[in-house]
């Protein structure tokens, strides 16, 4: 199979490329994500037909966030899309006349740096975004991993705090609520309430209250010596490294690749939750560790691996 689409689905854009098969993105197009499930169907098959007018294109993945049916054909729940049971699938062939392949776009974004990113010469990988939640992807035997039903590596959703912080999914006291890039920003403005003197740079870069703080402050302010900037990426650190530990103890990979807006900071967050899998593997002393590395396709891993699961169909 030559050239394929990726269609990543975000909050403000929906994003399509013509991807070969080398990983290689050339070329793409965006729209705005529409307010409404018909509408965002509707951009898709729209972005899909803009960048496929100059090339003869085999097949079409579109990256998700939600739950995703076994067949890779429905969108079974979509927390910010009103899609439930939605047969994106085939609503997308009916209009383009294209293969279509359905994926979540956590599953995207892990397959996209285990083929053409972090994650290449491995093959047990295990992938975590942190991004505004926490979400994952398995690689297990040079295959993505997705359960039986199609909705396995929701990591965020392990409950990690029985009867802790309320989760938006409903549940309390879920991994993404304690490593995210909310998560952070909640540290951080707890700290700069507690100890608004060790603050200042934080503080100075937002409106001088620690409710003004946002996340572009903490690692501007992390990076310039902030005391609680760097407190609040360390706190995130530690709770997302003793996951990590976890999920070795489940999956036993030769590498977690660590995604997401917030791994964009390098080493000043990703040192630290080094530190935190290794002071919490079980057994560490005695088995050999997995590496912990930093993603390396950022924003574009999502519609790159899409691509090229459609691809493999």
């Amino acid at each position: 199979m030559g050239l394929t689409i990726g269609v990543d689905i975000g909050g403000t854009k929906i994003a399509a490329g013509v991807v070969d098969e080398e990983g290689t993105i050339l070329e793409t197009y965006k729209v705005p994500t529409p307010p409404t499930a018909d509408g965002v169907t509707e951009a898709i098959c729209a972005a899909v037909s803009e960048v496929s007018s100059n090339h003869t294109i085999d097949a079409v993945g579109i990256g998700a966030a939600g739950y995703v049916d076994d067949k890779r054909a429905t969108v079974l729940f979509a927390p910010n899309i009103n899609w439930r049971h939605e047969p994106l699938k085939d609503k997308v062939e009916q209009r383009i006349g294209l293969p279509v392949v359905v994926e979540n776009d956590a599953n995207c974004a892990a397959w996209g740096e285990y083929r053409f990113g972090a994650g290449q010469g491995h093959e047990d990988v295990i992938c975590i975004t942190l991004g505004t939640g926490l979400g994952g992807g398995i690689i297990i035997g040079n295959k993505l991993r997705r359960g039986r039903f199609g909705v396995a590596a929701e990591f965020g959703h392990i409950r990690v705090v029985p009867d802790g912080l309320l989760c938006g999914c409903g549940s309390q006291g879920c991994w993404e609520q304690y490593a995210s890039g909310r998560a952070l920003v909640r540290y951080a403005k707890q700290r700069a309430n507690a100890t608004p003197e060790n603050a200042a740079i934080l503080l100075a870069l937002g409106d001088g209250t620690a409710e003004g703080i946002e996340g572009k402050h903490i690692s501007a302010a992390a990076r310039q010596g902030d005391l609680v900037a760097i407190d609040a990426f360390r706190e995130l650190a530690r709770w997302a490294g003793a996951g990590l530990a976890d999920l070795a103890s489940l999956f036993d990979p030769s590498a977690f690749i660590v995604g997401g807006g917030v791994s964009d900071e390098g080493d000043l967050v990703l040192d630290p939750i080094r530190k935190s899998f290794k002071r919490w593997l079980v057994g560490g002393a005695w088995r050999p560790h997995a590496q912990v590395l930093a993603a390396q396709l950022g924003g574009k891993a999502g519609l790159v691996g899409a691509a090229d699961l459609a691809r493999q169909g």
